[in-house]
């Protein structure tokens, strides 16, 4: 049994065939409408959430299976002080696949520590979005035709954007990729993302404050909005949101052929005119998470794609993506590979 918890779970290799699959399922939905019959998704969201937790409910019901869930901490048990690990253990009981979106940084793995099925990681607090990662590498690989040799910027929250995250994470094992982080002193990439993953690589990077200077440059633009919600200090957030707003007018300062890439929500970092442009590529990331999403539910559960004729899931892995029995005793410490914020409350406590 695998995990989905951090987008190096998956090798290049295996980050490629999920790619190959989800592009057969876009070419031919009918044929994988029914490889899922009888398999429940339980989607466990501690957030709200749209695109991500419809996205991931759509994929199962396209696969011809069911689903069962929560859209928000006040809705389960958690307001009555049950854990992570309990509820892992519980929906076990009812589901074939787990796809859990919690603010705690970790707690997806903490999940699949307990859990009897797998566990994807829908986004766990400002740390990782594996799934929209795959989306976000999909799409650019539809628009370049390719994910190395690329220059691509990064605009807005760098901070605590999950998806920045971890599509740096992938992109750096990609030769030749060049970074561009646009963002003011406050939201810049956090010294762990360069330290841990950017000097390791030895990927050049940029660290910049104007996107009008930067927009020439790139082969790729992927812009966030500011996260209200990841701040403590309203007049901060007042003051940094609107920092970045990509019109019109910029946008005809870059490539042709260069995509605007935006995880969603959008609040005013992208101005409706660039909808527009054919270089806006938002909503086809959305309708690349569905594809993505079935992909990996085929993968995960080792369904047949009926397009190749066999299993096509790899069923060895590395760490936290070995079976976890549900009795195990907290194995902490050997299992952690994601970053301090999360070793740190795994070690603490089993709270939810």
């Amino acid at each position: 049994m695998r995990h989905l918890i951090d987008s190096l779970d998956l090798s290049v290799a295996e980050t490629q065939e999920v790619l190959d699959l989800a592009d057969r399922i876009a070419a031919d939905p009918a044929a994988y409408a029914h490889c899922a019959d009888g398999k429940i998704l339980a989607t466990l969201f501690y957030e709200p959430s749209t695109r991500t937790r419809l996205s991931f409910e759509t994929a199962m019901l396209n696969l011809g299976g069911r689903t069962l869930g929560f859209a928000g901490a006040e809705q389960c048990s958690a307001t009555k002080g049950e854990t992570v690990a309990d509820t892992a253990r519980v929906v076990s009981c009812y589901a074939d696949i787990i796809a859990m979106r919690h603010p705690k940084e970790g707690a997806p793995l903490r999940a699949s520590m307990y859990s009897r099925i797998p566990v994807i990681n829908a986004g766990d607090g400002g740390h990782n979005h594996p799934t929209q990662t795959m989306i976000d590498l999909l799409t650019i690989r539809q628009r370049k035709g390719h994910l190395d040799h690329l220059k691509i910027g990064f605009c807005g929250d760098l901070k605590f954007g999950r998806t920045v995250h971890s599509l740096v994470n992938s992109l750096v094992r990609y030769p030749g990729n060049e970074f561009y982080f646009i963002s003011p002193e406050e939201l810049k990439v956090p010294d762990y993302l360069v330290e841990d993953t950017l000097k390791p690589a030895k990927a050049p990077y940029h660290e910049v404050t104007s996107l009008e200077d930067t927009l020439p440059e790139l082969d790729v633009l992927y812009m966030t909005r500011v996260q209200k919600e990841r701040f403590f200090n309203e007049e901060d957030y007042i003051r940094l949101k609107d920092i970045y707003i990509l019109d019109q007018e910029k946008l005809n300062l870059a490539k042709a052929d260069m995509p605007v890439l935006h995880p969603l929500p959008r609040v005013d970092e992208i101005a409706p005119e660039v909808d527009a442009d054919p270089r806006a590529a938002y909503f086809q990331q959305v309708l690349n998470g569905k594809f993505i999403r079935m992909a990996l539910i085929l993968s995960l559960l080792d369904l047949t794609d009926p397009r190749r004729d066999r299993p096509h899931s790899r069923r060895k892995g590395n760490g936290h993506l070995q079976t976890i029995g549900a009795g195990v005793q907290d194995p902490v410490g050997s299992f952690i590979t994601i970053g301090k914020k999360s070793e740190i409350w795994l070690q603490g406590s089993d709270q939810n």
